[in-house]
C-alpha cells in the first residue's frame, strides 16, 4: 500500500563512479562495474518498496566524448547487465524502458537493449527507465521536429509531452544526484519543471537503499506547491 505523499517516480543521476575508482587507485571501468552493483541492488530495492517509477542517467549524448576504452567498457557492462540481471527483473516483475536513441548504440548493447525491452514489455511492476543516448535539448528538439511534421497549429503541454521519451509517465517527483555535483546536466530538462531536487556527497557506487530510503522520507517532509502558496 502506497503511503501518503511517497513519490510515484524517482529520477536519478548516478555520479562519481570516475572518482571512486581514482580513490582507490583503481580503472575509471572498475568504478562503473562498482557503479552497476549498485544500481542493480537500488532497482531492486525500489521495486520492494512500491516505487512506480525510477529513471536512471546511464549514458548521455556528451558521454560519447569520453575514452573509447571507457565507453566500450560501459556498453560492455550493459550487455553483462542484461545478460545476467535479466531474469530477476523478469521475475520481480519490472519493466524496462529505455529513454533516448538507443538505435544508435553499439550494435551488441543494442541487442541486449532490444531483449530486455521485449522480455519485460508486460511486466505490471516498477517501470525501470534508462537513459541511454540522452540528452534532453535533443529530447525537446525531437518532439518539437515531430510535431512540424504532423503541421499542428496549436501545441499545448499535453500534446508537447506525449511525443517525449517519458510519453505516458508522469513527471519526475524527486531527483536525486550523488557525488556533491549540484546541477541538472541535460537530464529530463521538461520533466523536471517542479521537481524536488536532492543532492548527496556519496559517490554513487557507494550509495545504498538506506539512503535512497532516507532522501524519500526528506523529500516527504516538503511542502510542494507548484508555483502555489503555502497552505495556511
Amino acid at each position: 500500500m502506497r503511503e501518503k505523499d511517497f513519490p510515484r517516480h524517482i529520477a536519478l543521476i548516478m555520479d562519481g563512479n570516475g572518482r571512486w575508482a581514482e580513490k582507490r587507485s583503481l580503472p575509471r571501468l572498475s568504478g562503473h562495474n562498482a557503479g552497476m552493483k549498485a544500481m542493480k541492488e537500488i532497482v531492486k530495492h525500489s521495486s520492494e518498496i512500491g516505487l512506480e517509477y525510477l529513471t536512471v542517467y546511464a549514458f548521455s549524448t556528451e558521454n560519447w566524448k569520453r575514452s573509447k576504452e571507457e565507453v566500450g567498457g560501459i556498453f560492455r557492462l550493459l550487455c553483462y547487465y542484461v545478460e545476467n540481471e535479466l531474469k530477476e527483473l523478469c521475475d520481480n516483475n519490472v519493466r524496462v524502458r529505455i529513454l533516448g536513441a538507443y538505435e544508435e548504440l553499439p550494435k551488441d548493447a543494442y541487442e541486449a537493449v532490444c531483449r530486455a525491452i521485449k522480455e519485460t514489455k508486460d511486466n505490471t511492476g516498477l517501470q525501470f527507465c534508462i537513459a541511454l543516448n540522452y540528452g534532453g535539448r535533443a529530447e525537446i528538439l525531437r518532439a518539437v521536429n515531430s510535431l512540424v511534421c504532423e503541421k499542428h497549429d496549436i501545441v499545448d503541454e499535453e500534446l508537447f509531452s506525449s511525443r517525449l521519451y517519458t510519453s505516458g509517465m508522469p513527471d519526475p517527483d524527486l531527483l536525486i544526484r550523488t557525488s556533491g555535483e549540484e546541477r541538472i546536466s541535460n537530464f529530463l530538462l521538461w520533466q523536471l519543471a517542479y521537481s524536488e531536487m536532492a543532492f548527496t556527497e556519496t559517490l554513487w557506487p557507494d550509495f545504498t537503499p538506506d539512503e535512497l530510503d532516507r532522501l524519500i522520507e526528506e523529500y516527504r517532509t516538503r511542502e510542494r506547491r507548484y508555483g502555489g502558496r503555502l497552505k495556511p
